[in-house]
């Protein structure tokens, strides 16, 4: 099969997800190499049935153009970027352009963006009462409604984001700015918006008109995402939220060039588009053939 060329795509700066995880172990499987093949070692999060089966399609497609790929596994957010940017891997694909570059300021880094993954939009989804949705339409929210976002930074700007865009409010935050309340300047259904931690968004629902939740945690409640009032939109507001594989400072001068190059073409491939639609019940999607047209 041919891999699709999408290359040189090194980006200025990177990205970070909103919850961190605590503890810290790495896990490694390895496939094995011959004489004829090249290692390229990649830094993940533990995986799980999903990410299971996009990494053993990535590392199929990468063995027939003669790239083993090697997988370590992490269970702390704050371990892949310090082994990528010691070389205890060669690539690592976990992250988002935001935490990449927020890893970079706060630790004197320079790692960069080799490829990108994936895109995981946030979703706004109704309150409910008696076990049945408020509201059928963001239309349909109404004057003085409660609306509950995450607490932390970065979700809470991407919450409030997606309000904006939705129509609920408008804001004035500068360019590469997180937004908070404070940039709120119009509130047209005297909307009250109130910060949970990212966890209870869910189970704000039955006492809130609406929320905006994280993917993981709506998937962990079992929310039928189809049924959500309104997506996170693809846009300036969102690209810092592109998933990627990065790599370090110089790496397409690097012996390993290549076969990066190889492991990121695996990736960008319509097999693993599928797989991750349908894999993650359609909260995520590829996002490398949106960035190629830009």
């Amino acid at each position: 099969m041919k891999l699709k060329k999408i290359f040189g795509l090194a980006a200025t700066a990177a990205l970070s997800l909103g919850l961190l995880a605590a503890c810290s172990s790495s896990s490694s499987t390895t496939t094995e190499s011959s004489a004829d093949t090249t290692t390229v070692k990649v830094g993940i999060m533990t995986r799980n049935a999903y990410t299971t089966e996009v990494w053993d399609k990535v590392t199929e497609l990468a063995a027939a153009e003669g790239v083993t790929v090697e997988l370590t596994e992490f269970t702390d957010y704050s371990q892949p970027n310090k082994a990528l940017a010691e070389g205890d891997v060669d690539v690592n694909a976990f992250q988002h352009i935001y935490f990449l570059n927020n890893w970079n300021t706060e630790n004197g880094g320079d790692l960069q963006v080799a490829g990108y993954t994936l895109y995981s939009p946030i979703r706004f989804y109704s309150g409910v009462e008696g076990g049945k949705d408020k509201y059928t339409s963001i239309e349909d929210i109404p004057e003085g409604a409660e609306i509950a976002v995450p607490n932390d930074a970065t979700n809470e700007s991407r919450a409030l984001f997606l309000l904006e865009s939705a129509g609920l409010i408008e804001l004035d935050v500068a360019d590469g700015e997180l937004a908070t309340l404070s940039h709120i300047t119009s509130n047209p259904k005297n909307i009250t918006i109130t910060e949970l931690d990212a966890s209870q968004t869910v189970r704000s629902l039955e006492s809130v008109d609406g929320a905006v939740i994280n993917n993981n945690y709506a998937q962990e409640a079992g929310l039928d995402t189809s049924k959500a009032l309104y997506i996170e939109q693809k846009g300036a507001d969102t690209e810092v939220w592109y998933n990627v594989i990065a790599a370090q400072n110089g790496w397409e001068e690097s012996d390993k060039a290549d076969a990066i190059k190889t492991l990121i073409a695996a990736y960008n491939t319509d097999e693993v588009a599928e797989i991750i639609e349908r894999a993650s019940n359609q909260t995520d999607f590829a996002i490398w053939d949106e960035v190629s047209a830009e």
